[in-house]
C-alpha cells in the first residue's frame, strides 16, 4: 500500500485554494471600499456637478426601492406593470429636480395622483412626492410656490377621495409629511439667502479694505514725496549756492572759499540724514532702524543758520506765547519755513528775509516774506527767460501739507516789490 502523508499543522491543507482565496479577499476589500471611493471622487467634482451627481444617485436609488417594494404584492396589483412604471415615476425626476424643480414636482405629482386613482393600492411611501414638495419650496420663486402648495392640496384630497383610502388618518399623514418637507424647504432656503448675504458684506467689507488700503498708501506716497522734495530741494540748493560762492571765491579769497566748501559738506551730511530718516520709513516692521525724531518748528534755528550761511540774512521773529502743537501742524510750520526759504534762494535775488510765527489761540500763523529785487518784474521776482526745472513744485507741496492740516495759505507779492508765504494752521 502507498503511504499517507502524515498531517502537517504548519502547511496549507489545501495549497490549491490559494488563488481563490486572495482572489475573493480583493473582492471584499473593493466592495468595501467602494462607498469610500465614490464618495472622494464625488467631493473633488466642483459643486455644480456634485450637486447633479447626488441628484442622479437619489433619483436612481429611490427608483429601485420603490419598484422593490411592490413585489411582495404583486398578486394584488393589476396590472403589475403598470403599477411599477408610476412609482418609478415618483422617483426618476429628482434627477433634474434642482434645474427643473417645477416640472419635476409635475410630474411626480401626477404619477402618484394616477397611482391612487386607479385603485392599485399598496403605494409606496410618498418619499419622491415629499422631496419634490421641498426642492420647489427651498428653490422656486414665491409664485410657484405658492401654485405648488395649491396643487399639492388639491392633489393630495384628489388622491384621498379614492376608494380604498382611509381619509382621516391618511390625510392626517399625508398633512404631516408636506409641512415637514415644507418646513425644511424654508428653512434651507432661509439658510442661503443668509449665507449670500453674508458673503456679499464680506465682499464688500474686503473690497472698502482694499479702497482704504489704496488711499492710505497713495496718502503716504505724497507725504513721503513732500518730504524728500523739501529735503532735497532745501539742501541741494544750499549746496548749490555755496559751490558757486567757492567757484567764485577761490582765486582771490581762499578763506571765504574753505568757508564756503565747509558748508556745502555740512549741509550734505544733513541732506543725508534727512534722507536715511525717510528711508526708514519706507521699510519693513521688520527692517525698521532707530531713526531721528521728525523735525519740529523749535528746530528751526538750524535751517535759518544754514540760509544766514548761504549769504541771505534772515530776520526771525516770534509774537505770542509759544504753545503745544499737533506733531503733523509742528512739522508742517517747518518745512513752509524751510521750503519758502529754499524757494527765495532759488528764485529771487532778495537782499533780506523775514520769518514771523505768531501764535495765538488755537492757531498758528507762519509768515516768510523777503524784500525782492530791485531788477525784477512787477511781482518782485525775477523773469527768467528759462523756467527753472521743477518750479511750483515747493508752493504746490506747500499747499498739499497746509490742506492736509486744515488751514488756509496765501501766496502773492507784498507791496515792497517782495514775496510772502502766509499759512495759518490749527494747533491741534
Amino acid at each position: 500500500m502507498r503511504a499517507i502523508p502524515a498531517f502537517n499543522r504548519g502547511a496549507d491543507p489545501w495549497p490549491g485554494f490559494a488563488p481563490y482565496d486572495q482572489v475573493v479577499h480583493s473582492l471584499a476589500t473593493r466592495v468595501t471600499r467602494f462607498p469610500q471611493v465614490l464618495a472622494a471622487r464625488v467631493a473633488e467634482l466642483p459643486s455644480r456637478r456634485q450637486e447633479r451627481v447626488q441628484d442622479l444617485a437619489l433619483a436612481g436609488v429611490l427608483a429601485v426601492v420603490n419598484a422593490l417594494s411592490l413585489l411582495p404584492f404583486r398578486s394584488q396589483l393589476h396590472p403589475l406593470w403598470l403599477a411599477e412604471i408610476l412609482v418609478v415615476m415618483q422617483a426618476v425626476p429628482l434627477a433634474w429636480r434642482r434645474v427643473h424643480p417645477v416640472l419635476a414636482v409635475i410630474i411626480i405629482g401626477g404619477a402618484r395622483v394616477a397611482y391612487d386613482q386607479l385603485g392599485l393600492g399598496s403605494a409606496p411611501f410618498p418619499l419622491g412626492p415629499a422631496i419634490a414638495f421641498y426642492t420647489v419650496i427651498d428653490r422656486s420663486s414665491r409664485l410657484w410656490r405658492s401654485l405648488t402648495i395649491a396643487f399639492t392640496v388639491i392633489g393630495v384630497a384628489v388622491a384621498l377621495s379614492a376608494p380604498g383610502h382611509s381619509a382621516p388618518y391618511e390625510g392626517i399623514t399625508q398633512a404631516f409629511i408636506f409641512l415637514t418637507a415644507g418646513a425644511a424647504g424654508v428653512l434651507s432656503r432661509a439658510k442661503r439667502t443668509n449665507l449670500a448675504a453674508a458673503e456679499s458684506r464680506a465682499e464688500r467689507a474686503e473690497a472698502e479694505l482694499d479702497r482704504q488700503s489704496s488711499r492710505a498708501a497713495a496718502a503716504e506716497r505724497a507725504k513721503i514725496a513732500r518730504e524728500l522734495h523739501d529735503v532735497v530741494a532745501h539742501h541741494v540748493s544750499l549746496i548749490a549756492v555755496q559751490a558757486e560762492a567757492a567757484a567764485s571765491l577761490l582765486p582771490g579769497q581762499p578763506a571765504q572759499a574753505e568757508r564756503s566748501v565747509n558748508i556745502i559738506g555740512d549741509t550734505a551730511r544733513l541732506a543725508l540724514t534727512e534722507l536715511r530718516r525717510l528711508l526708514g520709513v519706507l521699510r519693513g516692521p521688520s527692517e525698521r532702524r532707530q531713526t531721528a525724531p521728525s523735525a519740529s518748528l523749535h528746530e528751526i534755528g538750524g535751517v535759518l543758520e544754514q540760509v544766514r550761511g548761504a549769504g541771505l540774512p534772515v530776520d526771525f521773529e516770534v509774537v505770542g506765547t509759544p504753545g503745544q502743537l499737533a506733531p503733523g501742524v509742528d512739522l508742517t510750520a517747518y518745512r513752509i519755513v524751510q521750503e519758502a526759504l529754499t524757494n527765495t534762494i532759488r528764485h529771487a535775488h532778495a537782499d533780506r528775509a523775514a520769518v514771523t510765527v505768531t501764535y495765538e489761540p488755537g492757531y498758528i500763523t507762519v509768515c516768510v516774506t523777503d524784500s525782492g529785487d530791485p531788477g525784477a518784474d512787477g511781482n518782485g521776482r525775477d523773469a527768467p527767460e528759462v523756467p527753472l526745472e521743477g518750479a511750483g513744485l515747493g508752493l504746490a507741496g506747500i499747499a498739499e501739507r497746509v490742506a492736509s492740516c486744515g488751514g488756509n495759505l496765501t501766496v502773492g507779492p507784498t507791496t515792497a516789490g517782495g514775496f510772502a508765504v502766509t499759512a495759518r494752521l490749527p494747533a491741534l
